[in-house]
């Protein structure tokens, strides 16, 4: 049985990153995988603190995160796991700082200085990210995308990415100062919203296979 970790790094629990996750999640459970998740704004942790035990030839910590906090047992479980599934919103043209920060962590264990390019993980984790923004399209994000694939991909595992654009960001936008193009993300939540989900959970489905 695949083990299948899912990660929400929006402040809201139940939103659109998280319901994304949530569909990634249920696909992997389609294929007998057992899932779970964590929810970062639910933790206290920071990033790396540049401590550089997990680079410590023969230390304790060599290839793992030194620093015991509330995101020391995610770390642990992702890397345990078969597959992560990573949920973000885009906060100006960048993910939020605790998602930032459970990259770093996640990144900088790996990393061997070596001028071979090995890492010090020994176990490939297969990686699914999925980015929700109310921006139009990637055109924006689109290098910091590629960056964070391509990361993935040589410290962790083998990384897909799944998106969703204009997304829907209050209940009633009456509320708030700001001016939207509210049709079109009224449309796009119910026209194209229902398909992005479909598209997370046939990425879940895969990773789990």
């Amino acid at each position: 049985m695949a083990k299948v970790i899912g990660i929400n790094g929006s402040p809201r629990k139940n939103k659109n990153s998280a319901i994304m996750l949530e569909h990634a999640l249920q696909g992997a459970a389609s294929k007998g995988a057992e899932i779970e998740r964590f929810d970062l704004y639910s933790l206290s942790y920071t990033g790396c603190k540049s401590c550089f035990a997990c680079k410590l030839k023969g230390g304790k910590s060599f290839g793992r995160c030194a620093v015991r906090d509330d995101l020391a047992p995610v770390l642990d479980k992702i890397l345990n796991a078969d597959a992560v599934i990573i949920s973000t919103p885009i906060f100006f043209g960048d993910v939020p700082g605790m998602v930032r920060s459970l990259f770093e962590r996640l990144w900088f264990p790996a990393l061997t200085y070596k001028s071979d390019g090995s890492i010090a993980y020994t176990k490939r984790v297969k990686v699914g990210l999925i980015y929700t923004m109310g921006m139009p399209d990637l055109s924006e994000v689109g290098e910091m995308v590629n960056t964070h694939v391509g990361t993935f991909n040589h410290f962790l595992g083998k990384t897909e990415v799944v998106t969703t654009h204009e997304t829907l960001q209050y209940d009633n936008y009456d509320r708030y100062v700001g001016d939207y193009k509210l049709e079109l993300k009224q449309k796009i939540h119910e026209e194209v919203f229902p398909h992005d989900c479909q598209n997370a959970f046939d990425m879940g489905a895969r990773l789990a296979e």
